[in-house]
């Protein structure tokens, strides 16, 4: 049994570590217990075998800044003010680490943070903070150790993110219990493999996935998007006019691209590895809630695109697997999940006090007996970045059957010509856009008013949700060093 929150700070059962390991652009599916076909990861793989396994875990911004701030706060990217890439976390914004630590947690965050673009220093809720300005470098980048500018740590990310998480564990935190964020660099572009996994899937053909060229009923945007940055024939791939191209050094640009990203995920599962045999070692792998998950999800080719950003499965799915012996083992959850759970839910298996005013709120009761009143229906927002033209604003109602999404312009208004709407129970892939049929003209006005209610009760009204007029997609590339 978990230990009463009110019991927590008294003389009862020692609160639990926390191990939290946050992958960047992580898909849902590219892990072995998710039933990828190639992919193995045998240690990920454990904390499903041995834990709880979310099939429907989502996030509510698919952007990195936004969704971290998302999974650290309970609170939607409106909320808590990080809606772009280079917006700091306002310092006064608590979070769940933060909780912790209030309530006698030794705390440390290390690794990729990126909310803030070229801020390095400690943040706010940790006892030891180490990360880098921007996205940092698979190999030797440049680290700020809690205030301690270091010009290079050499060495690929992914291991010397693993050993300084170690180094830490491995220090005196005065019998307090500890809570370690591990945030990996992968498996965000541009992917580079280590060496020893860098030609690991060359001879796995790689297809171009089926909804790649069924573009004819999205709207204008997203055939637009498909030259470029954030398109399958962008500057990353062979871009030919006469698409689909089927020659075969255009299919090995898009095949060499999945190949780079599987392999610096299997740096991922050995650093996963590593973490557990320590724990083990230690005799606290029992005592430690492991949360492995994605910040968001990626198009790897679907409808034509790659990045995230927009309102497609692809970019809203992400793993989440949490292994504790007092939650659950062996199970998968299929109800929908989202990032803004996080923070309660960690606080709750901590018996810790919870953040207040959330949105998110705490899926321990729907592991363990289930949860008559769990959510149904959830709202998905992006905001429009000039630095990235290529998504426009997107608002979205996914239910467990129905996807409806809008791209509204500076004034809010509906144009059904501007949106989409799926039945994802008999077209999980997306591919047959139903929102010119007139037969679901009657489920299309439901969902927009579900869009418009679920707004309203997160505080976006009319006045509050006020999007930039200059919403139209762009195809120049702009100068830009990250993505």
């Amino acid at each position: 049994m978990l230990p009463h929150p009110a019991k927590a700070a008294d003389s009862g059962p020692k609160r639990p570590n926390v191990l939290f390991i946050l992958c960047d652009d992580l898909r849902w599916n590219a892990l072995g217990c998710a039933g990828h076909p190639t992919l193995k990861t045998p240690h990920i793989d454990r904390l499903a075998r041995e834990g709880v396994r979310f099939a429907n875990m989502f996030c509510t911004t698919s952007l990195c800044s936004p969704s971290r701030a998302s999974i650290l706060t309970g609170l939607y990217a409106h909320a808590h003010g990080v809606t772009n890439n280079f917006t700091e976390l306002p310092s006064q914004r608590s979070h769940w680490p933060q909780r912790l630590q209030q309530e006698g947690y030794a705390t440390a965050y290390i690794g990729k943070w990126h909310m803030g673009e070229n801020n390095d220093a400690p943040r706010p809720g940790f006892d030891f903070f180490a990360t880098h300005k921007g996205q940092g470098k698979y190999f030797d980048t440049e680290w700020n150790l809690n205030g301690r500018t270091q010009a290079t740590v050499p060495g690929y990310y992914t291991t010397v993110v693993t050993d300084m998480a170690l180094r830490w564990l491995r220090e005196d935190h005065s019998g307090k219990p500890w809570a370690l964020c591990v945030g990996h660099k992968a498996p965000h572009s541009f992917y580079t493999p280590e060496e020893k996994h860098a030609h690991t899937f060359d001879s796995v053909r790689v297809p171009y996935p089926d909804s790649a060229f069924d573009l004819d009923e999205k709207p204008d945007w997203i055939r637009q998007r498909i030259s470029t940055w954030h398109g399958i024939y962008g500057p990353l791939f062979e871009w030919r006019k006469n698409f689909p191209d089927p020659r075969p050094e255009a299919v090995k640009d898009f095949e060499r691209m999945v190949h780079g990203y599987w392999g610096t995920i299997l740096s991922v599962d050995e650093s996963v590895g590593r973490l557990l045999a320590w724990l083990e070692e230690t005799r606290q792998l029992d005592n430690t809630v492991v949360v492995f998950m994605g910040d968001n999800g990626l198009l790897e080719g679907e409808h034509g695109m790659v990045d995230k950003r927009t309102a497609h499965e692809p970019c809203l799915r992400v793993p989440l697997l949490v292994r504790y012996p007092g939650l659950a083992q062996a199970k998968v959850v299929e109800r929908q999940a989202l990032t803004i759970d996080v923070a309660p839910s960690v606080l709750e298996l901590c018996g810790a006090r919870p953040l207040e005013n959330v949105h998110g709120r705490s899926w321990v009761p729907l592991v363990h007996s289930g949860d008559p009143g769990w959510r149904k229906s959830w709202f998905y927002e992006y905001n429009y970045e000039a630095q990235f033209p290529y998504t426009p604003n997107v608002r979205a109602l996914r239910t467990e059957e129905w996807k409806y999404i809008h791209y509204p312009h500076g004034d809010g208004g509906p144009d059904r010509h501007l949106a989409e709407l799926y039945h994802l129970k008999s077209d999980p892939e997306e591919r047959r856009n139903l929102i010119k049929n007139p037969a679901y003209g009657e489920k299309a006005v439901e969902l927009q008013a579900e869009l418009a209610a679920s707004m309203r009760s997160l505080g976006l009204t009319e006045q509050t949700d006020r999007m930039p007029l200059d919403a139209g997609i762009k195809t120049e590339l702009p100068d830009q060093k990250i993505r």
